[in-house]
């Protein structure tokens, strides 16, 4: 695309027209926008800078609180921020440019454009599949709590390809869900440059920030770079060290001034950067292998709210906390950008947009369960026990007082003789069938499924078939089970030990967030020959035992 310069000053001079800004808000308005950010309104504290955009005009600009604490640098809405995952979205523009240019094909096999990839066992994984968080591929940042990270404590672009050329399987077959992972943009970055013979870094300054006059803004993945006037990053009045720089999932630091102009591009009926079938294209959102769709399109979720049309995505990393919001129907943007950790950030954004858009939600009385008497409620006892998903989701059903409790506290209501839900959230469903419970929840796309687990004694003869060194090729890393004092016990090289529960003879629990649920893996006689890794969206990955 052309670059014109005298139209890019000139918007960029509108963007930051404090004529401006004073002219396309009444002061009531913003004494409230004031007053929903005044908690970090403070001059010993981080803070956030936040943003509103009309058309492209940048009709609110505030810092609050302090970008470093050390010197007591105010927060301004020229202060740069680390993005997170606010980042994927232009990997996503710059994937669809190069999408309409004819140069990317979405549906083509990754391996095409990254031939040292793995073939997954012959699944087939597409660019397509890559963007809409359906492809499968475990989450670099993740993987590294295994792997480890560099001796600078950084989790790099390099280390990160490392891992992702060593994975052999995948959590899910391409296309089956949708699965949030960080790989996915990863590897996106690494088409790009594949294609155009640049870094993402080079190609989006080329193709985005130098048409939209972002000059503020670059994707960075050295940790030794400068950055100026950059916000640190703090947590509970610390530093927290931003450990990630990698490229495509995040990497973006950006001011917001500068989101203004990326926002306004949105909001155009002519894009300064790329074109408008650029943009249908990006936030066109995808579809599973059964044809039902998912909200998330290119690096942008497309989740209505209040029934307006919104663009939508957040990031957190450290104590950056990233958020941004696009409602194109009414030409106005909204981002906040965090740096003490404060989740709180997100709920003022939305508050704040609830101030300019218009609720248009149809008015529903709220829904009612209905309950039911249970006939001979001593048989519910027989629903009491553990449950556990494949995923490692697991909860105990108690019986008490001819009520069903869930993990100990949380009562349940009948609707029918097996079917029961939870007195506080009504919405939440269980499902009893046999020896299995089905869960149903606003937040699961799909039910999920947990077995009763059947008890054993736990002897010590019993658990010391569990222990042993276990080591997995896809992440180049090992752990030790060991029994002491009758217990087992889990460590690796980077983490201390801690003791792992078994619930029943199949399903261990640790400690670890990252190893949180394993399952055994036995051969033809029973014996155990390694674990297999399921816990939450991670699946699949073995570990197998070796010599000590």
């Amino acid at each position: 695309m052309t670059h014109r310069p005298t139209i890019t000053l000139l918007l960029s001079l509108l963007l930051l027209s404090p004529k401006a800004l004073s002219q396309s808000l009444p002061d009531t308005t913003i004494a409230r926008i004031d007053q929903l950010l005044s908690k970090w309104n403070t001059s010993s504290a981080p803070g956030c800078a936040a943003g509103i955009i009309r058309d492209t005009q940048l009709i609110y600009a505030k810092g609050f609180g302090l970008a470093n604490l050390e010197t007591n640098t105010p927060i301004t809405p020229s202060t740069v921020f680390y993005m997170c995952s606010v980042s994927k979205q232009f990997t996503g523009y710059a994937i669809a440019m190069l999408v309409n240019e004819g140069r990317i094909n979405l549906d083509e096999k990754i391996q095409t454009y990254l031939p040292w990839l793995s073939d997954f066992g012959g699944q087939q994984i597409s660019v397509r599949h890559l963007l809409h968080h359906t492809s499968g591929i475990r989450d670099d940042i993740w993987l590294s709590d295994i792997y480890g990270l560099g001796l600078n404590g950084m989790l790099t672009e390099d280390q990160a390809i490392r891992l992702l050329q060593k994975q052999r399987t995948l959590n899910f077959t391409p296309g089956e869900k949708f699965s949030y992972s960080n790989s996915n943009y990863v590897l996106l970055a690494e088409i790009i440059k594949a294609v155009t013979g640049k870094t993402l870094a080079a190609y989006a300054d080329s193709a985005i920030f130098k048409p939209l006059g972002m000059n503020a803004t670059a994707f960075v993945d050295d940790p030794a770079t400068l950055i100026p006037n950059r916000a640190l990053s703090y947590e509970n009045g610390k530093n927290a060290l931003q450990n990630v720089y990698t490229l495509g999932d995040g990497g973006l630091f950006t001011s917001v001034n500068d989101m203004a102009r990326w926002a306004a591009n949105f909001l155009q009926s002519h894009p300064r950067a790329g074109t408008t079938q650029d943009i249908t294209l990006m936030t066109t959102p995808g579809k599973l292998n059964d044809s039902s769709n998912i909200t998330y399109a290119m690096g942008i979720d497309i989740l209505p709210d209040r029934r307006n049309q919104r663009f939508i995505h957040n990031g957190g990393l450290a104590g950056y906390r990233t958020l941004i919001m696009i409602y194109p129907e009414y030409k106005l943007g909204f981002f906040i950008f965090g740096n003490g950790g404060d989740g709180d950030i997100s709920n003022k954004l939305n508050q704040l947009a609830a101030l300019l858009i218009p609720d248009h939600s149809e008015k529903k009385d709220a829904p009612e369960y209905p309950t039911i008497q249970i006939k001979h409620p001593d048989q519910l006892s027989k629903l009491s026990g553990t449950y556990v998903a494949a995923n490692g989701y697991k909860v105990t059903i108690t019986y008490k007082d001819e009520k069903l409790y869930l993990n100990g506290s949380a009562e349940l209501a009948p609707e029918a003789e097996n079917i029961f839900h939870l007195v506080a959230r009504p919405a939440v469903k269980y499902t009893f069938t046999n020896h299995s419970v089905s869960l149903v929840s606003p937040v699961l796309t799909q039910a999920l499924e947990s077995e009763k687990i059947k008890e054993v004694a736990l002897s010590p003869t019993l658990l010391a078939k569990y222990t042993g060194r276990y080591w997995s090729d896809e992440v180049e890393a090992w752990f030790i089970i060991s029994l002491r004092n009758d217990k087992l016990w889990i460590h690796d090289k980077y983490h201390e030990p801690v003791e792992i529960t078994l619930a029943g003879t199949e399903h261990l629990f640790t400690g670890y967030d990252f190893l949180a649920h394993l399952m055994a893996l036995r051969d033809k006689n029973g014996v155990i020959k390694g674990l297999e890794l399921h816990s939450g969206n991670n699946a699949n990955l073995n570990f197998y035992k070796t010599k000590m």
